[in-house]
């Protein structure tokens, strides 16, 4: 296979699959820490109004499902490229990136939370997927 259309799969596969693990450990978070009551998290605009009434606790699944998500997607993009691998984890960690600064300007969340979110689970973890996936 072409490596420039092998490391374009691998960014889209890391993302692809990071993507399921962030949502899929959204989704436990609720099970495993409960809501305040009466905090809706059904769709966004309920998110964003229930926003206010989340303790520090609220934001412990989204912190790991950010962090997670990009190391897992990084360590797939880094296993499935070619050349230089360290590129393929950097762009995924750069998507979610994105994502998570997008977030910062959508929902009402902490700025001790976004601070952590956007400084730790995206870059950090991207470079320490690639390097778990870069070990002989």
């Amino acid at each position: 296979m072409n490596p420039v259309l092998r490391n374009i799969l691998a960014v889209i596969a890391g993302a692809v699959v990071g993507s399921i693990v962030n949502g899929g450990l959204i989704s436990l978070g609720h099970q495993v820490i409960a809501l305040p009551e009466g905090a809706d998290v059904s769709n966004y605009e309920a998110l964003k109004a229930s926003m206010s009434s989340f303790g520090a606790e609220q934001f412990i699944f989204p912190f790991l499902a950010h962090a997670l998500g990009t190391l897992v997607g990084a360590y797939i993009a880094a296993k499935i490229a070619v050349g230089n691998k360290l590129r393929a984890a950097l762009i995924v960690g750069v998507l979610f990136l994105i994502g998570g600064i997008s977030n910062c300007f959508m929902l009402p969340a902490p700025v001790w939370f976004m601070t952590v979110d956007v400084l730790l689970a995206y870059i950090p973890m991207a470079y320490i997927g690639w390097k778990l996936a870069d070990r002989k």
